[in-house]
């Protein structure tokens, strides 16, 4: 009875300890919500780093470093004002350093080191020893480190990084290739700006679970994978509304056993009404014990294409959309609080939004989170942009990154498309080809891996799509209404050349670039301050030329709905709805009157 007391009081210290040090720490927030777990330690906080612009770091035996000279806040990367350091050139390399300790009550599970994203390539080292490594800047991953932290002890964690922008290897989205930002090319993000965290998990726990709401049917088909499997063992699926189970099914646990949970008239997750059932996953051993569990949510809502009309819930949808770069003046790509991730949401619903495409930037789960919660619409898109698409060795790390993104995000109701592309180009010669080649992989690989549609290129150069996207920064609206209207034989509006991409069939067709309307209130960002089209000059000017191309966008009747640039300032692109700091700019009465009109039912 003592000893039992004793390993209560201990283990109640632990738990208090950890809790202490993880409010102090900055993104504190677990920050993967659909699949949470309770034994977790947030590694936020300050790290020891070094550059190592020579890359010698291996042959000075940095691995084995037991800490280094400068001090950075993690997960704010080193070019941010955030992260202690803001060094504002190409960082090639860079080194960074913690202790880490695994809690005496994780002696029996599986431990693993998470990482949100990383730019670009990492190398983690424990004492010394290589413990994994990843290729991505934007995708999430895990390394298990079990057998490196299992005995008790402090060890020294070290990650090394490469990162070079300038490759056409990687894809760096609107990260400059230049050292100062210009045109629509911004500040670089290295090494980890998303939280860093230890979490421990039974041998036989979950490994993941792909959740399809299936609206038609009634129900939620769970594709499950675990760590490990033995005899007996089995899974339990608990569908909940608030504090009523709304259904129940316990199925055998195996890889290639799905679980199907029949939800009898379900609530419906929409912008208009964005409900959520709570879902939580449990798994058995052989006598019926709980092993491991996860908190998770889902949305019952159906995404699909009829004709030309894309669908929610079968109803044809008219989508509101504006383009988002989650750029932040202090965090560069990381948001400086979770907060902040919900405010810009706001922000744009305020403005009479209903959603956003994710601009050239893997947005971090906890964005998504608050997307599903507050009934937020998005295109999840990638940072397509830095990477040579006729070369061999950039399609490949671009495939791999692609279905990493997919597959961690692809559980949120919010996200309704998937766009790997902006702007893609078409080489000629043998470059087309792969080109060619490189797009339909992409489109193949994301409809294996998810159900949503595909929309190859946003802008550009289509090769094979669900939807037909094109960008017009047309600022007079009699002539964007012109550009875009069908033509008579059926043809519309493209922005490649009709040897270059295939003729429009009928897919649902959006102008998902348009606007960009400069206006600047109070001082430029810099010399290089531009905004799409001569700028108004008044206030009322601006309304007037807004609400002009809106009027055109609306009236045209194959349109499905479109998408303005942008929610804010990005440093010197000063075309945004609001200041690059998040203040308004406009009445937002009369800017939501505006963007909240949709096509007149006939």
């Amino acid at each position: 009875m003592k000893k039992t007391t004793t390993f209560l009081i201990i283990g109640f210290l632990s738990s208090l300890s950890l809790l202490l040090a993880q409010s102090s720490v900055p993104r504190p927030e677990y920050p993967r919500p659909q699949f949470e777990r309770e034994a977790w330690i947030n590694l936020n906080g300050n790290w020891t780093f070094t550059f190592d612009f020579g890359k010698s770091g291996n042959t000075r035996r940095f691995n084995e470093s037991k800490g280094f000279d400068r001090t950075i806040l993690v997960p704010y990367c080193p070019e941010s004002k955030l992260s202690g350091v803001e060094y504002k050139d190409f960082i090639n390399a860079m080194w960074y350093h913690r202790k880490i300790q695994a809690p005496a009550n994780w002696a029996d599970k599986k431990i693993f080191l998470n990482f949100g994203a990383v730019d670009y390539y990492a190398t983690i080292y424990i004492d010394g020893q290589l413990a994994g490594t990843h290729w991505g800047g934007t995708s999430s991953f895990s390394i298990d480190i079990t057998n490196f932290v299992k005995d008790g002890n402090e060890h020294d964690l070290v990650l090394y990084v490469q990162d070079d922008t300038r490759s056409g290897n990687q894809a760096t989205g609107k990260q400059a290739w230049d050292f100062h930002s210009a045109g629509c090319h911004y500040t670089r993000t290295t090494g980890i700006w998303q939280t860093v965290w230890m979490e421990a998990a039974n041998p036989y726990g979950l490994k993941s679970a792909y959740v399809v709401p299936d609206l038609d049917q009634e129900r939620f088909v769970v594709e499950p994978q675990f760590y490990g499997l033995q005899k007996g063992q089995k899974l339990r699926v608990n569908v909940k509304d608030g504090a009523k189970v709304v259904s129940t099914i316990t199925v055998p646990a195996g890889d290639n056993n799905f679980a199907v949970v029949p939800v009898k008239k379900p609530k419906t997750w929409s912008p208009e009404s964005p409900f959520l059932y709570d879902v939580d996953f449990e798994v058995l051993d052989a006598a019926g014990k709980v092993i491991d569990q996860v908190k998770s949510y889902a949305g019952m809502r159906k995404i699909s294409i009829e004709g030309n009309q894309l669908l929610l819930n079968n109803e044809p949808y008219f989508l509101r959309l504006v383009l988002d770069q989650g750029f932040y003046p202090t965090g560069v790509w990381t948001a400086p609080t979770d907060a902040d991730l919900k405010r810009d949401i706001e922000l744009s619903m305020e403005a009479g939004f209903n959603g956003a495409r994710l601009h050239q930037k893997v947005f971090e789960e906890r964005f998504h989170y608050w997307a599903d919660k507050l009934g937020y619409l998005t295109w999840g898109e990638t940072s397509s942009w830095g990477v040579h698409s006729d070369k061999i060795e950039a399609q490949r790390n671009f495939l791999t990154e692609w279905e990493e993104i997919v597959v961690r995000d692809r559980n949120h109701p919010s996200i309704i498309a998937w766009t790997p592309l902006n702007e893609a180009g078409k080489p000629g010669g043998e470059g087309g080809r792969q080109y060619d080649r490189f797009v339909r992989d992409l489109y193949n690989l994301s409809h294996r891996l998810d159900y949503r549609p595909v929309n190859d290129a946003s802008g550009w150069v289509h090769v094979v799509t669900d939807l037909w996207t094109v960008h017009n920064y047309e600022q007079d609206g009699n002539k964007l209404r012109e550009i875009l209207t069908m033509k008579e034989d059926g043809s519309v509006f493209q922005n490649g050349r009709p040897d270059e991409e295939p003729r429009y069939s009928g897919q649902p067709y959006f102008i998902d670039e348009w606007g960009g309307i400069k206006w600047v209130v109070g001082k430029q960002f810099a010399e290089n301050t531009w905004g799409y089209g001569e700028g108004p000059k008044t206030e009322e000017e601006f309304y007037t030329r807004l609400e002009g191309q809106v009027d055109a966008i609306i009236s045209i009747p194959h349109m499905m709905g479109h998408c303005y640039t942008q929610l804010t300032d990005v440093e010197q692109e000063q075309n945004g709805i609001y200041n690059y700091d998040r203040t308004a700019k406009f009445d937002m009465k009369r800017i939501k009157a505006i963007l909240s009109k949709i096509p007149q039912k006939k």
